[in-house]
């Protein structure tokens, strides 16, 4: 089982998950088709299924074409809302394409049917993988678009946490740099949030993703799995799991980027009235 890890749009990840032995491939969060068809065809595959996470539109909204260009293609999916959707799947379904085995994992809460996919084969000495959307990033957690803290505590913490630690996690977005800097506010005396942070600041100057990383390694560093933690109910002034989270989550979501200087070349040349000729009607 070969993960290639696709960068598009602002800051999405898809996946061609590739079956080695039959060149078989499988796309999660199909949402540029050309780029997908452009590495399919590189890598010399044949594009099967798509697995999607969920419904919004930067993770789903190339299903369409993609049924178009590829006739017989699944489409995977736990939301009607989903474009080209073929195969409604359900919570603990496994799915079977050559030697990858996948079992759907029921997260919702970004999303009211938001699909978690752990991807394995069996015999192998491989980490399995985890898709896990826009439920679990490096770092942190999705919004709570549809759902709630209760959702998301169940889904971090006996959906997805309970997985094997060593499993890989893929997620959909790249704000690891982000969410660091705020697991760093939370707990400013965790030496692990330290190095993560300056090794994924280091990835992020070198254009690299920050995927995977490890469930081991996020219980160490994503504030939303260590809820139980002290220096966490020390920030949030609370003590009960799910409240942490909640607390956390709001404290996320009002957690500001510091403001960016203006470049002082540009504001003189505001100043001069230098870019006039570009801003008069003609």
């Amino acid at each position: 089982m070969k993960v290639k890890v696709i960068s598009v749009l602002e800051d999405n990840y898809m996946y061609l998950v590739i079956e080695e032995s039959t060149r078989d491939a499988i796309a999660v969060d199909a949402a540029v088709p050309k780029r997908l068809m452009e590495i399919v065809k590189k890598e010399e595959v044949v594009l099967r299924a798509i697995l999607t996470t969920h419904h919004h539109w930067d993770h789903a909204r190339g299903n369409e074409e993609l049924a178009r260009l590829c006739p017989g293609l699944r489409v995977y999916g736990a939301d009607e809302r989903i474009g080209a959707l073929t195969h409604k799947v359900t919570h603990e379904q496994e799915l079977t394409f050559g030697a990858i085995r996948v079992r759907c994992l029921f997260t919702p809460c970004h999303t009211s049917g938001h699909m978690s996919y752990f991807m394995w084969e069996d015999g192998s000495p491989d980490a399995p993988a985890l898709f896990s959307g826009d439920t679990l990033f490096v770092g942190g957690c999705g919004k709570f678009f549809e759902g709630t803290a209760e959702q998301m505590y169940t889904n971090l913490t006996q959906i997805l946490g309970t997985l094997p630690k060593e499993t890989k996690v893929f997620c959909g977005h790249e704000c690891t740099v982000r969410n660091l800097k705020f697991a760093l506010k939370v707990e400013p005396e965790n030496e692990i949030v330290k190095k993560k942070l300056a090794w994924a600041k280091q990835r992020d100057d070198e254009d690299l993703p920050t995927v995977p990383s490890t469930l081991q390694e996020e219980f160490l560093y994503n504030p939303f799995l260590r809820v139980t933690e002290e220096p966490l109910q020390k920030f949030t002034g609370k003590t009960d799991p799910v409240e942490v989270l909640r607390t956390l989550r709001t404290e996320k979501d009002n957690f500001k980027k510091p403001k960016e200087r203006p470049n002082p070349q540009a504001m003189l040349a505001f100043d001069w009235g230098l870019f006039n000729p570009f801003f008069e009607k003609k």
